[in-house]
């Protein structure tokens, strides 16, 4: 773990150094690709989005042999790998996007493990993704990441024009 949080400095470090000289330097082009790494992070967080988003990680990770406990290990394991690997990314975009994908891991995570903790230690995989599932359907709101990727999709166009 420290040697992610490491490697994640140094990235942050090297960005900035870079994106910093070119600042200094004046060299012509550098809005323009700043704004091409804003977009493509923007692009890496909205496919962050779609694949922690519940019905999409549970369709990609069901396995019907699996029990709910082993099943909760999986989704769980899975959100923070994507959001781990993707970690970066929040040097590019507006803190208010990050804090949405963020809030977005943690509620899944949070809802991952409280439908878990009410099942029957007997209960399969299936048992807790349908119970996840019923969760999202019967949620009187917009699903969060639906909205996460809604403000995504409006901060890349807002680069865009």
């Amino acid at each position: 773990m420290s040697l992610i949080v490491a490697v994640i400095a140094l990235f942050i470090s090297i960005a900035s150094y870079i994106v910093t000289g070119m600042k200094q330097k004046g060299e012509a082009g550098t809005s323009s690709s700043t704004n091409g790494l804003q977009l493509q992070a923007y692009e890496r967080l909205v496919m962050l989005t779609e694949r922690i988003s519940l019905p999409n990680l549970i369709s990609r990770t069901i396995d019907p042999q699996l029990s709910a406990k082993e099943m909760q290990m999986v989704l769980s394991q899975n959100i923070k790998q994507e959001f781990e690997y993707n970690a970066t990314q929040q040097i590019y975009v507006s803190k208010n996007a990050w804090n949405a994908v963020q809030n977005l891991k943690d509620q899944n995570l949070l809802t991952i493990n409280q439908i878990s903790n009410v099942l029957d230690p007997e209960a399969k995989a299936s048992d807790l993704s349908k119970h996840l599932l019923e969760v999202m359907m019967n949620q009187k709101e917009k699903a969060l990441h639906t909205l996460v990727l809604e403000a995504l999709n409006s901060e890349a166009k807002k680069l865009m024009n």
